[in-house]
């Protein structure tokens, strides 16, 4: 199955903005003391990991949204 170069493009973008919200979300519930690993130990503190982890999700929701509501070219 041949995809057109834009389309392979879209499907790539989503998938990287899909991955980028489920690494946000991690970070997420990880700071939030959701997820048992402790990033203090590490030399962060929590806000370090909500901060992170709010940027990747909402950018991550964002390409895919916008991937998934562009007109077809």
């Amino acid at each position: 199955m041949n995809n057109p170069p834009n389309k392979t493009k879209r499907i790539v973008f989503m998938l990287s903005g899909g991955m980028d919200a489920l690494l946000g979300a991690f970070f997420l519930l990880t700071g939030f003391g959701l997820l048992p690993i402790d990033v203090t130990q590490y030399g962060f503190e929590n806000w370090h990991a909500i901060l992170l982890g709010a940027i990747f999700f909402i950018m991550g929701i964002g390409f895919v949204a916008y991937n998934l509501s562009r007109i077809e070219e």
